[in-house]
């Protein structure tokens, strides 16, 4: 492990106990210690690099202040385009900042756009009956225009400050409310989460040390044969899998021992986005869904491609299912997939290997659907049954394939690889959307070819008909 990764591994792993602690304080002083501990783990992590995030979080307080109306669209702007700065800052003779200023901005970003608009909402809302003094309809949505300080100590909570999990502002307020947070449940579903994390952890060393990325850049790897070649980036994606479930589940744990993001199970609650029903307190059991990261065991097993994204990130995903996908500058689904995964590539940073693997996503999706429509819905039972193993088999190897672009990140490295095992993906995938078309098109054909001759039937008995008549 990096001393980077042991950083990481040391600010989880003191998270877990310290989130117990938490339970006990007044939500005063349970925000000003959340803010005093993530504002030092940034400090002692980010040193001058904090003044990053700084700036981000005082720019869109004034953004919020001074144009709530157009406070979704001038955040979003403004945190993008300083992420553009933050990654060209050495253009600009500054030092480039540290990892761990780079995972704080990544995860401020998204919070600063959601609280744009849920300050939005706040105010759309109260506009509707300012007589009114009863709670927004809005599930979840704010009774008050946060202050500076209240911005500052969200955007700093030490819970996920680094690796996640996203949460709302909402979720946040929630959690600094909460009546008696030492009945919550927090032991068991703490241990729950991190039970394979060892596990996992362990894989990611065992693998990673007998398949490791630096290989894949050597000459001498080029030589190796297609099937070599071809089964590496299976491991890589193993490597890169096993070393994220480990890290989101013990962030996770992190949030469930502090009761944050813990609502009533019947509240319907979406990762990162928080209950989705009114009537939320009527009940009494509990669950951690607004804070999962991760669905490991969906993430590996389920058969689309598609769906593959909704179990990976999950609180990223909501983010992006709420502030980019709706507003897309397109109609069709695949474009507003492609500018979404666009997006996102974006976020991620400036390396082109992030485009190659995000951009092939709707690409095998667009794959998938000509396939599902022209083949898997004219099967029975058994051939959907086979059908969906083959799916979800080619599924596998094309995040297999997409994972090698976001590790290489250089272009010249993905398309390298890709090359030597002749871009396996995009051509199973173009042959998949030229099969599904052709198909189509004859089923096309030949529902005309029944109507005609239908047609044809039907004037001959006309006819027919007529000279009896006569």
């Amino acid at each position: 492990m990096s001393p980077d990764e042991l950083v990481y591994l040391g600010i989880l792993a003191a998270s877990i106990p310290v989130g117990f602690l938490f339970r006990y304080l007044s939500p005063p002083v349970k925000q000003g210690a959340s803010l005093l501990l993530g504002l030092s783990i940034a400090i002692a992590t980010c040193h001058i690099h904090t003044l990053h995030s700084l700036v981000t979080v005082i720019g869109t307080w004034i953004i919020i202040k001074s144009s709530w109306r157009h406070a979704p669209a001038l955040s979003l702007t403004w945190t993008f385009l300083y992420l553009l700065f933050f990654r060209l800052v050495t253009w600009f003779g500054l030092p480039p900042p540290t990892p761990f200023a780079n995972a704080i901005q990544l995860l401020l970003t998204l919070k600063m756009v959601s609280l744009a608009n849920e300050v939005h909402s706040f105010h759309t809302e109260k506009k509707k009956d300012v007589s009114s003094f009863a709670k927004s309809p809005v599930i979840g949505g704010l009774s008050q225009e946060p202050s500076l300080y209240d911005i500052l100590s969200y955007s700093y909570c030490y819970a996920g400050i680094m690796t996640g999990p996203f949460f709302r502002f909402q979720t946040y307020i929630d959690w600094l409310r909460q009546p008696s947070p030492q009945v919550l449940p927090g032991w068991v579903p703490c241990l729950q989460r991190l039970k394979l994390v060892p596990v996992y952890g362990a894989l990611f060393l065992a693998v990673n040390s007998v398949f490791p990325l630096a290989y894949v850049r050597t000459e001498e790897f080029l030589d190796q044969n297609f099937f070599f070649r071809l089964f590496y980036m299976i491991a890589v994606f193993f490597v890169f899998r096993m070393r994220f479930y480990a890290a989101w589940c013990g962030a996770e744990a992190g949030c469930i021992s502090a009761g944050l993001g813990c609502y009533p199970e019947k509240a319907l609650s979406k990762p990162g986005g928080g209950p989705t029903d009114a009537s939320i307190f009527v009940y009494v059991k509990y669950d951690f869904k607004t804070i999962q990261n991760i669905d490991c065991y969906n993430t590996d097993f389920c058969v689309k491609v598609r769906h593959g994204m909704r179990y990976w990130n999950m609180t990223v995903q909501w983010w992006l299912h709420h502030y980019i996908y709706p507003n897309a500058p397109f109609k069709a689904y695949a474009l507003r997939a492609g500018w979404t995964m666009f997006i996102s590539a974006y976020w991620h940073g400036l390396h082109v290997g992030y485009y190659l693997s995000f951009l092939t996503i709707p690409l095998c999706i667009a794959a998938e659907s000509a396939m599902e429509a022209s083949v898997r819905a004219k099967l029975g039972p058994l051939g959907q049954n086979i059908f969906d193993w083959v799916h979800w088999f080619l599924k596998m190897r094309a995040y297999d394939y997409m994972c090698m672009g976001f590790v290489l990140l250089k272009a010249s490295d993905t398309i390298n690889y890709w090359m030597s095992i002749y871009f396996i993906i995009h051509i199973i995938a173009v042959c998949c959307i030229i099969v599904g078309r052709a198909l189509k098109v004859g089923e096309r054909e030949e529902r005309r070819g029944h109507k005609e001759k239908k047609r044809e039937g039907e004037k001959i008995e006309n006819v027919k008909t007529g000279e009896k008549t006569d």
